[in-house]
């Protein structure tokens, strides 16, 4: 008779762990003072230029964010801007930066509400801090939930970033560098790295007009595990599938 009840619980705290994972946690293992920037190129028939600055948030948490752009269309707006999951290729074509930067497999819909930004794609900046009005733009703001640690699922410095139209055609694109990766020289970094053991980059120019890391540079992020790398979302999940567990235990007993 109880066999259906296991049954029942297992089901259940499977899908609180699979509706947790989708919500970013905040991120507090960032290098302090690691910093990157995309840089938009030259493109022919565009007058769109402009540039995104990431630096590591103060104590590691979160990331310090400074956006400028300029020469975008008259029409064609309200702007978007996001991380995308990979790199600009080296033809410069932005269709193959893939999706927005999601690791937490959130997805597109619903859209992002910018009164809960730990449930929104990690990568949607402009989803989080407001999509772009008029032909030029320039903001700067905090973000808790992307990573400089290559370690992080988070992480974006070998990543892009992507403008697009309203109807989401992509109109620039560029590769994050490194500009500076800090290497301690004694102790331990924020982001858990000892004496002199955080990856550095090198950069190479490619024809999209962005550098990239490369050779001994910032490896890609590990497969982790969906719930995240947060403390605050394992907890999370573990308190409500615990709760949950105690509820049905009781009517079992």
């Amino acid at each position: 008779m109880r066999s259906p009840i296991v049954a029942a619980v297992i089901s259940t705290l499977a899908l609180v762990q699979a509706q947790g994972s989708t919500v970013a946690p905040e991120v507090n293992t960032n290098p302090v003072g690691a910093s990157f920037v995309a840089t938009l190129p030259a493109k022919q028939g565009s007058a769109l230029r402009g540039s995104v600055t990431a630096v590591s948030g103060a104590n590691g948490k979160g990331v310090d964010f400074q956006v400028s752009l300029s020469g975008l269309p008259l029409s064609g707006g309200p702007f978007m801007y996001h991380i995308h999951e990979k790199p600009v290729p080296a033809d410069g074509n932005c269709t193959g930066t893939g999706a927005h930067l999601d690791p937490y497999k959130r997805g597109e819909t619903p859209p992002c509400n910018t009164a809960e930004k730990a449930n929104c794609q990690v990568g949607d900046l402009s989803g989080k801090y407001g999509n772009i009005n008029g032909t030029s733009y320039s903001t700067a703001y905090h973000d808790d939930w992307t990573s400089t640690n290559p370690l992080d699922k988070a992480y974006f410095g070998s990543l892009s970033v992507v403008v697009h139209l309203a109807n989401k055609t992509r109109i620039g694109c560029a590769n994050f560098s490194a500009l500076a990766v800090p290497v301690p020289s004694s102790g331990t970094t924020a982001s858990g790295y000892s004496n002199g053991s955080f990856p550095t980059a090198t950069r190479t120019s490619t024809p999209n007009g962005g550098d990239t890391p490369s050779g001994t540079g910032l490896p890609q992020p590990p497969v982790q595990s969906p719930i995240g790398t947060g403390a605050a979302s394992s907890v999370g999940v573990s308190l409500g599938g615990g709760a949950v567990l105690a509820g049905l235990m009781a009517l079992i007993l």
